[in-house]
């Protein structure tokens, strides 16, 4: 059995878009006729460009390779050019052809993903979502009214979930860290305040941010999170200063949570090194794949830290996270959209279930999917944005800052 042919679909979820802009699916075929499918979280570079470097890692690493000789074609990815070093744009490409392996070994073994990795750990996964507007009401109101949160909050909790996810807190721009406004404060505050008052001790609130702070400004507002008894504080400093969440978490009692921009064990190595995160959300589609996700999660059990891998993408990713979830001692929660996402389970045609605030493992070969391949071309996306763009202006610290989470909600046409 070796690796012969890639096929790449860069689907565009319809509006509102839950998920990100685009997501990107690979094929893989062996000789044999054995499929696999992955899924890619990379979006440093436009998708016909990352496209390319997909076909360049498989073309240059992993052709005509037995798909079970992961750690041989992860290491040959990872030192590429002399480099030997994180990259999350190879990475990404490699991460997804990496799960489009598992898949077929599991398919080839006809057992899932999750018995070849190490068997059942969990019977089921503990889900959080994001809070969402409920369908037809989406408007860029939400994401600053507490009021909506709550709303939401409450909703998704009688649905059965017991951690709901928000971001209130201002502006992710491109200038590095920055002092919040106090509108920001007094806004995260607020929906806290009013998500408290709606589920009351049902559920745990999830406070996100997305690397905006200041060290300095990273614990202001987190002190004043802390009446309200947030699980988790979420990557409050920006990823490349690795070092600086320790500080944070010193005069922050709020845990720390962080990893969806990170990628391989090398970084989230030297953040559990560093101190003061015990809770890593690696992001599969990333991160290196299940394999080295794997490896993070091995490393956490040593500094007594906790797995919660992160979903902004498509059902495929979805997947991989489970299978490794399903695996693993040291298990927090996963990221769902909603209770599965409406698109997302179209495209895999309903093959996982979520029931009671709860992802139930795939028993079925492989990842246990099965993805609808003219779904996604039916979908195709032909822009040139990125699957997320951050912002350009400064935080206003005047006139307050209007941002929506989720998805913009004027989104270009395919």
């Amino acid at each position: 059995m070796r690796l012969k042919d890639l096929e790449i679909f860069t689907v565009a979820p319809p509006a509102p878009g839950w998920g990100g802009r685009y997501w990107t699916f690979v094929k893989l075929t062996t000789a044999c006729g054995i499929t696999g499918i992955g899924e890619v979280y990379a979006a440093s570079v436009g998708p016909k460009a990352m496209a390319a470097v997909i076909e360049d890692v498989f073309a240059r690493h992993m052709a005509n390779e037995h798909p079970q000789n992961i750690e041989l074609m992860y290491r040959r990815a990872y030192s590429a050019g002399f480099s030997q070093r994180p990259d999350p744009t190879v990475m990404g490409a490699f991460s997804g052809l990496e799960i489009a392996c598992w898949d077929i070994i599991g398919k080839a073994l006809n057992r899932p993903v999750w018995a070849l990795l190490g068997g059942k750990m969990n019977d089921r996964i503990r889900a959080y979502t994001y809070l969402y507007p409920e369908p037809g009401k989406e408007t860029a109101d939400f994401w600053v009214d507490p009021d909506a949160a709550a709303e939401a909050a409450l909703r998704f909790v009688n649905m059965g979930f017991t951690a709901v996810k928000f971001d209130p807190a201002g502006p992710y721009t491109l200038r590095g860290g920055h002092e919040p406004a106090m509108s920001d404060i007094s806004r995260s505050i607020a929906f806290c305040k009013a998500i408290r008052e709606a589920v009351g001790d049902r559920a745990d609130l999830l406070f996100g941010t997305h690397g905006q702070f200041t060290t300095p400004g990273a614990i202001r507002l987190g002190k004043a999170l802390e009446p309200y008894g947030p699980l988790w504080y979420e990557e409050p400093i920006p990823p490349d200063n690795l070092l600086e969440f320790a500080e944070v978490a010193r005069h922050v009692h709020v845990p720390l949570a962080t990893g969806e921009r990170l990628t391989t064990k090398a970084e989230f190595g030297t953040l559990l090194r560093a101190g003061g995160v015990k809770i890593l959300q690696p992001a599969l589609g990333r991160v290196g794949g299940i394999w080295e996700a794997k490896k993070i999660a091995a490393l956490a059990e040593v500094f007594n830290a906790e797995m919660a891998p992160h979903l902004y993408a498509g059902p495929v990713e979805w997947a991989a996270n489970i299978h490794f979830a399903t695996s693993i001692p040291n298990l927090l929660m996963a990221e769902t959209i909603e209770t599965g996402g409406a698109f997302h389970l179209q495209l895999i045609k309903h093959t996982i279930k979520w029931e009671d605030g709860y992802i139930l493992p795939p028993e079925g070969p492989g990842l246990g999917i099965d993805f609808d391949e003219d779904l996604a071309r039916a979908h195709p996306y032909t822009g040139d944005l990125l699957h997320l763009q951050m912002q350009e202006a400064p935080c206003d610290y005047r006139h307050g800052n209007r941002f929506e989470g989720g998805a913009p909600s004027t989104m270009e046409p395919k």
